[in-house]
């Protein structure tokens, strides 16, 4: 995509989906603004709260080995193996370390996919926090509209953790999976000729039909979350990107507004449509690790914090098969791992993470444009390369 215009054979293009076939997505993932309509999610217009600084260079030679290998690689390796574009990390604080590859600059932008679900998971853990949501009550009490839906007698608590029984299939791999209608639903360019499915997020989540039991087992299904988004903006009377610019970044000294990508009526994408600087990700998730508190506010009520780091049922958890996540839970759309370290994590396709380690005090952000959506190509690196760094902070002590 350089030139004026750009060679024929190089220009990407979101209407023929070019622009999400490797490895041209490591180009797209950093300006989905210019490929696709969006809606800012405001910074407001106070001076940015800068992150402390104290690098150590010496993160780069630590050393772990992979699941499944007999082989150890170092972190500096381990960041091009997960095909990282943008690495922050974050001790009690303060930036030790941050690295930018590929098409991502330490001032641009970067989409966070399904990390956007524990985002919005929090506004919803905090308004039921707050007792303005109520997370007993059914989908239906909320939005009318997807009473005859699947969601209409599930729960909010079961829409939050994701223990819906649905229709649904989020298999990227397939085709003919439901996740590509939703998208359809939601893509905001006209429709081919003799389209006659829905137009907008709203109008594809009436139509999902159930399969099997609300709170029996966790299921991971984007459209949960868009549910909840739907829900929010009944509650607090704005969308998601509005309240997630009130309510959060407009307080955490925000460096860059964020942008989300929106559907052609203009809703927001709840379940991945998020994009944003990476140091502004990491103020989000150091707020989190202090149960809320960050640039000298309460900005999220304790309850809320506590609520996802207890995690949900591991039993449900289980019946899903992720089987490199052996007793793990999910919370208020949060991947907890009931570690020694109770660390818990948002999780997109591609390689997007926030992971908080409570007693490293720690915080990693990653941007990733993995070539494999499922993060089950990149956890046999990511998971002990961030154990291995959790530990390596707790044996500097004091």
């Amino acid at each position: 995509m350089v030139g004026a215009p750009p060679p024929d054979k190089k220009i990407l293009r979101f209407e023929d989906g070019t622009y999400f076939q490797f490895p041209a997505l490591r180009w797209s993932v950093a300006h989905f603004r210019q490929l696709m309509p969006t809606m800012n999610v405001s910074r407001g217009l106070g001076a940015p709260t800068m992150l402390p600084r104290a690098i150590r260079t010496d993160i780069d030679q630590l050393r772990f080995t992979p699941v499944g290998s007999a082989t150890s690689m170092t972190w500096k390796e381990s960041l091009g193996a997960t095909y990282t574009d943008g690495i922050v990390v974050l001790h009690r604080g303060r930036i030790v370390y941050e690295r930018y590859f590929g098409a991502l600059a330490e001032d641009g932008q970067h989409a966070a996919m399904s990390v956007t679900k524990s985002l919005v998971g929090t506004l919803g853990a905090t308004l039921v926090a707050e007792g303005k949501l109520d997370a007993g009550k059914r989908v239906a009490d909320y939005v009318p509209e997807l009473a005859s839906s699947a969601f209409g007698n599930a729960t909010v608590r079961q829409i939050l953790d994701m223990t819906t029984g649905l229709k649904y299939s989020e298999d990227y791999a397939d085709p003919n999976a439901e996740v590509w209608a939703h998208a359809q639903a939601g893509n905001p360019l006209p429709k081919p000729a003799g389209y006659t499915g829905p137009r907008s997020y709203y109008e594809f989540l009436q139509t999902v039909q159930p399969e099997g039991n609300h709170g029996e087992k966790f299921a991971y299904k984007t459209v949960n979350t868009d549910v909840l988004g739907w829900v929010i903006a009944r509650v607090t009377g704005k969308n998601v990107a509005d309240l997630l610019s009130e309510r959060i970044w407009k307080r955490i000294g925000a460096e860059q507004d964020a942008y989300m990508t929106v559907d052609s009526i203009g809703t927001p994408f709840a379940g991945g449509g998020l994009n944003t600087g990476l140091r502004d990700l990491a103020r989000f998730g150091e707020m989190l690790r202090n149960n809320g508190r960050f640039n000298g506010q309460q900005i999220l009520p304790k309850e809320a914090v506590a609520d996802i780091r207890r995690g949900g049922n591991k039993a449900d958890f289980s019946k899903a098969g992720y089987t490199q996540l052996p007793g793990w839970s999910y919370r208020d759309m949060w991947w907890v791992s009931h570690n020694a370290h109770g660390a818990y994590s948002a999780r997109g396709v591609h390689g997007q993470r926030i992971y908080i380690d409570p007693k490293a005090e720690m915080v990693i952000v990653r941007y990733a444009s993995h070539p494999v959506a499922s993060n089950a190509a990149n956890d046999p690196i990511t998971i002990p390369a961030f154990e291995a760094l959790a530990g390596y902070f707790l044996s500097l002590g004091n």
